[in-house]
């Protein structure tokens, strides 16, 4: 029985360590691939790259077209506890500039999501975004200040804009002008790498 007991506890423990060693992605349509098959979005993409970098990290994509910082928030708590990651990218706020929400909201709603995850014994990592600039300069510059502040205040890792490389080209977006095609889902994951690359090594067994 002891023997048996010890046997169980090994597979425990070694079950809980490769579950620690993922990570969630919570963002929008742009992390949710949407438009193009799903096989071809950067996410995806990453996870083929993980094959190489580090064989048995799982990436969980948690991503919904048309989230908001809020709703990310708030479904944050059940998918730290289900999926106990160690890395949480956090790629949301597009849908909140273009909404015109309060980018003071917006700032909350992300600094919730960075001490959740820190709370749950993850590291957070956070995309930048930029909004169209028909919005107006004041309001524009607020909505980057958001990403901004929050990096220098909570210490957190930032892609000051996902899409660089990327937005404005329309050779690489959709009609919609808002969502990139398949072909720029490589550069995207590029972009991604540039962040994820220093926490995978570090939470890499």
């Amino acid at each position: 029985m002891r023997l048996g007991s010890a046997l169980l506890c090994g597979c425990l423990t070694a079950v809980a360590s490769i579950a620690s060693a993922d990570i969630l992605v919570v963002g929008d349509s742009i992390s949710a691939a949407y438009g193009i098959d799903k096989s071809a979005g950067w996410v995806s993409l990453l996870e083929q790259k993980l094959d190489d970098e580090c064989a048995g990290m799982a990436v969980y994509n948690a991503s919904v077209s048309g989230e908001t910082s809020a709703g990310g928030a708030a479904r944050l708590p059940s998918l730290l506890a289900e999926h106990q990651p160690s890395i949480v990218v956090i790629e949301l706020g597009g849908n909140d500039g273009l909404r015109g929400m309060p980018p003071a909201q917006m700032k909350q709603n992300l600094q919730r999501m960075i001490t959740l995850s820190r709370e749950a014994g993850a590291e957070p990592l956070l995309f930048g975004m930029h909004i169209p600039p028909n919005y107006g300069d004041a309001y524009t510059q607020m909505f980057d200040r958001v990403f901004t502040q929050l990096a220098q205040e909570q210490t957190v890792p930032l892609l000051p804009f996902f899409l660089d490389g990327v937005g404005g080209d329309a050779s690489l977006m959709q009609e919609d002008g808002i969502h990139p095609v398949a072909s720029a889902q490589p550069r995207l994951l590029e972009n991604a790498w540039a962040l994820l690359q220093a926490p995978v090594q570090r939470h890499c067994e």
